[in-house]
């Protein structure tokens, strides 16, 4: 079998506010990092949060219609996409790589007080993009949109 598979699926908290910007040809573009976290114990039976960071890239109508209007730091999303390295030169000519998930699905979720994610309603992909756009998401009472300052990379 030759074929290969380039396949991401994602549920973790924005780490910051999506930022969206415009291509020359007027296509909307959105960053954002997510978090996703796991626990575990160590060998001393000590119990250990690790989170990841990722970088998120969401192109089109997606941006527009779900991600500007209704996603914020700290919201719980579902996130389908592919890896993709990216390498450009900085300013002092020393070559550079980041690895981001560009999108294909993103979904609002809502979260319970005891942290298990449902999707926040049923959501449609537009028939002119692979990429969805999502209803807002509503919040439970009880989440502040805040997450750990341990959770911040910077």
């Amino acid at each position: 079998m030759s074929a290969s598979v380039n396949k991401v699926t994602l549920i973790g908290r924005l780490g910051r506010d999506p930022e969206v910007r415009y291509t020359s040809s007027n296509q909307a573009v959105s960053n954002f990092t997510l978090a996703t976290d796991e626990s575990y114990k160590d060998r001393s039976g000590e119990k250990v949060k690790r989170t990841e960071w990722h970088n998120i890239v969401v192109w089109g109508k997606a941006v527009e219609s779900f991600v500007q209007p209704y996603i914020h730091k700290g919201d719980m999303v579902y996130i389908e996409g592919r890896l993709q390295t990216r390498q450009w030169e900085d300013k002092q000519g020393v070559t550079k790589y980041t690895t981001e998930i560009v999108v294909d699905d993103i979904r609002g979720l809502v979260t319970s007080g005891n942290g298990d994610a449902k999707p926040a309603a049923k959501t449609t992909k537009p028939a002119t993009t692979k990429r969805a756009a999502a209803p807002a998401t509503q919040e439970p009472e009880d989440f502040n949109g805040q997450i750990d300052d341990s959770d911040i990379p910077f």
